[in-house]
């Protein structure tokens, strides 16, 4: 058979287009991947936590005595100043009326404390009696020794008698004074309070202990109180803190001094707070999952001036993005991006069309990116979220370009 070049090159050209064929129809298809560019770039590591704002002082006005607390002067928002403002008034308390047995026992301690007073009164004029002798008997001995009729013993003895009665006069004198007080005690058990004027024309009057504006009132309309009941409270607003609910396990690693964003408080721009202190001891509270966690009150002070908070208040919620770590320039790369390979972190680089298996050191990580301390450069692009399709070694394409 004579085979002729118009024959061969058919012949070539046939097996040719039968190999592309054939790698056209086993070849794999490419893998459609997300990239990423590994970038430097301000990193942040934050704690995440819930808070509620605070005034740093508050000044709870009580009642100093039992009484009735009038209505109330203020009104809740209104501003205050420091020992001018008043805020209160308290009346003393009215006498309580008497049933029969408490009355006539009452009337009985009045009957017996007048008895007791004639008595004492008596007993004044007895003494005085006494001492009016003695006096005389020691003047007579006196003149008598003088004479040389009488001798010093018997002048001696009337000195000591007329003292004797001068101090049974003190004593009487005293039991009269003590008598009367027993007679208004048990005279004033009987009062009604109708009959009470002190009590209508004396009050306490309380004024703004600090200046600020007025928190909350307990009751504004007039009432009873008992002393040391809380009448209301006082603040001032310009002065606040932030109180946030923070798992001891990531208070240990923040300390005095932390920087703290403040978002979600209902104003355009974020708040910068610091913090200033975590309280020492934890509580076991229920999360909303039904979890129980040691949770900790930590206290930020707010930074920003007041001006730059307009309408922020006592007891509002924010949401505090406490920084633990930050960087102006840190190697980095999504979260989404890493995967296990034994006890290290690996990433799928791309090298031209082709996935590549590289082992990286990370350092810190955050809620969506971790630092890259080896292993990777900025400007190479790995791969984001992996599928088990990829391995080292897999064409991949890019998911933007199909």
């Amino acid at each position: 058979m004579v085979w002729t070049t118009r024959t061969i090159g058919l012949s070539l050209a046939g097996v040719a287009l039968i190999g592309g064929l054939a790698w056209v129809a086993f070849r794999d298809d490419p893998v459609a991947v997300d990239l990423y560019e590994v970038v430097a770039a301000p990193m942040q590591v934050t704690i995440g936590a819930d808070g509620q704002t605070r005034i740093r002082d508050v000044y709870e006005v009580a009642a100093p005595i039992a009484g009735t607390a009038l209505r109330a002067p203020v009104a809740v928002g209104d501003p205050v100043i420091a020992d001018a403002t008043v805020v209160a008034r308290v009346e003393p308390a009215s006498p309580t009326l008497l049933d029969a047995r408490t009355r006539a026992q009452a009337e009985a301690a009045v009957a017996e404390a007048r008895a007791a007073l004639n008595v004492a009164r008596a007993e004044l004029s007895r003494a005085v009696e006494e001492r009016t002798f003695a006096t005389t008997q020691f003047d007579r001995t006196r003149s008598l020794v003088e004479r040389g009729v009488a001798s010093t013993t018997q002048l001696e003895t009337a000195t000591q008698q007329r003292a004797i009665a001068e101090a049974a006069v003190a004593a009487a004198e005293a039991r009269i004074a003590l008598s009367e007080g027993a007679l208004v005690r048990a005279e004033a058990a009987l009062m009604r309070p109708e009959g009470d004027d002190s009590a209508a024309q004396c009050c306490v009057i309380l004024t703004a202990p600090a200046g600020g504006v007025v928190l909350s009132i307990a009751t504004i309309s007039e009432h009873p109180v008992q002393a040391g009941a809380p009448l209301l409270s006082i603040g001032d607003p310009s002065d606040l803190e932030i109180v946030a609910d923070l798992l001891s396990s990531d208070a240990v690693r923040i300390g005095p001094g932390t920087r703290a964003i403040v978002e979600r408080w209902g104003g355009p721009d974020t708040l910068e707070a610091v913090l200033t202190r975590i309280e020492p001891a934890a509580a076991t509270r229920v999360s909303a999952l039904g979890i129980e966690e040691q949770r900790v009150d930590a206290i930020f002070e707010i930074v920003t001036p007041p001006e730059g908070r307009p309408g922020l208040g006592h007891g509002f919620s924010v949401f505090l993005r406490v920084v633990e770590w930050e960087s102006d320039s840190a190697l980095q790369v999504p979260l989404g991006a890493l995967f296990r390979v034994g006890d290290g972190w690996a990433v799928f680089l791309l090298d031209g069309d082709v996935a590549r298996e590289r082992a990286i050191t990370l350092g810190q990580r955050g809620a969506r990116m971790a630092e890259v301390l080896e292993g990777l450069e900025a400007g190479e692009r790995i791969i984001t979220h992996p599928s088990d399709a990829v391995a080292d070694g897999v064409t991949v394409v890019d998911r933007r370009t199909l």
